[in-house]
């Protein structure tokens, strides 16, 4: 059996990663194959946790005239509700999964404790991080940094829908535009791709954690660059 990359990740997915092809909300087919996926680096031993965004119900920016604050908490708990279903659909594939959310709420899922979480991932477990770090003004992609560097995971999976890596310009906007195999964490901040937030790039960089960026629309991708493979975007 060929060995993993990495032995403890975390997959960041976006909300619109998880609509699929819809307008709005979740298209269970595309939870359906994701979890197969994690199915399968489960079986290859890798320890995954997973932070989900929620821009598939609501984005803490969508509310023009709203309270910044109460527009962002409003975003965290889209990312519960998406959370809740891919803990659905890994538990139908017999994969024990625990939720944990910054914001308590105990009918539903664990607060966000990092020696718990630590715990069910080498107990096999897949962790989902849910309701963003629990403060507004702070992105997904921060919270991913974060959990990241708090679980001591070896990499940041970034699945972006859309686009397969990092790029110069928009390529949906510039067919010129010019794919980086391999990036670095000052170029991220000093060029302004785009790709993610300063915030998480800068987290990443002080804790030495690299990030790949990489296509969702090919589920399979998701156990390519677990096991090595030389897809998407590295940044280092």
């Amino acid at each position: 059996m060929k060995k993993p990359a990495y032995k403890r990740v975390i997959l960041k997915l976006s909300g619109e990663a998880l609509k699929g092809k819809k307008e709005f909300g979740i298209d269970e087919e595309i939870i359906e194959e994701i979890a197969e996926r994690i199915k399968k680096l489960h079986q290859y031993e890798v320890e995954v946790s997973i932070v989900v965004g929620g821009g598939n119900f609501w984005r803490g920016r969508s509310g023009k005239g709203m309270d910044r604050t109460t527009a962002d908490y409003m975003g965290m708990l889209a990312t519960v509700i998406n959370a809740l279903a891919l803990q659905d659909a890994l538990e139908n594939n017999g994969i024990l999964t625990r939720v944990q959310t910054a914001i308590e709420m105990r009918q539903i899922a664990e607060p966000y404790i990092r020696r718990k979480a630590v715990r069910h991932l080498e107990k096999g477990r897949v962790v989902i991080f849910a309701a963003g770090t629990g403060n507004p003004f702070f992105s997904t992609d921060t919270t991913a940094a974060l959990r990241a560097a708090e679980i001591e995971a070896e990499v940041v999976l970034l699945a972006k829908k859309g686009v397969d890596g990092v790029y110069d310009s928009d390529p949906s906007m510039n067919p010129e535009a010019q794919k980086f195999d391999n990036l670095n964490y000052k170029d991220i901040l000093n060029l302004e791709l785009g790709v993610m937030d300063s915030t998480a790039a800068s987290l990443c960089m002080d804790n030495k954690i690299p990030i790949i960026v990489f296509g969702i629309e090919d589920a399979d991708n998701i156990v390519r660059v677990v096991m090595g493979e030389n897809i998407g975007t590295k940044l280092i």
